[in-house]
């Protein structure tokens, strides 16, 4: 009687793993391409969301939006002075903005706090995006709190302009 086992070296097929094994050997299956089986669902797996076409156009228009927000507002903010003084004349303030050293490195600051809060919030959407999940909230949601970080550095330089500081003084009554 010849032994069927596979020799030193030689590799043995899944049939013969599961021969040596004692186990029964496997069913021979169709391809899946001739056998249409319908999708089974297992009670422990989590139910599949079908990608919504308005949510990847909504995401995609949202960060298309605030791409172009961030490249206007950033180039404005390297500009800090010029845009200090077109707001205080929109608010009516007497003067103009002269608070130039630390506007420059706060309105740098505010640039840069407005190009990597864009750059991480679409790094998220997309990622969501691919996943299947829902993407729309999550320009929304780095929106607001990219703004609020970059209002803070662009308060900075306003709160220590005199001419800002006396319209806020003149502007509360005391």
């Amino acid at each position: 009687m010849t032994d069927q086992r596979p020799q030193y070296g030689e590799i043995a097929t899944p049939e013969e793993q599961r021969r040596a094994a004692g186990l029964p050997p496997i069913p021979e299956v169709a391809p899946a391409s001739a056998v249409p089986s319908p999708p089974q669902s297992r009670p422990d797996a989590p139910a599949a969301r079908p990608r919504v076409p308005v949510d990847r156009f909504a995401t995609v228009a949202l960060l298309a939006y605030g791409l172009v927000n961030v490249i206007m507002t950033g180039l404005s903010y390297l500009d800090f002075a010029t845009a200090m003084n077109q707001v205080m004349t929109v608010l009516g303030i007497d003067g103009e903005f002269t608070n130039y050293a630390q506007g420059r490195i706060w309105g740098t600051i505010a640039a840069f706090v407005l190009a990597v809060g864009w750059s991480v919030t679409a790094y998220l959407a997309i990622r969501r995006l691919r996943r299947g999940k829902l993407a729309w909230w999550v320009p929304v949601a780095g929106a607001v709190v990219t703004i609020v970080i970059a209002s803070i550095c662009v308060a900075i330089p306003m709160m220590s302009d005199p001419a800002f500081v006396a319209y806020l003084n003149g502007a509360v009554p005391q």
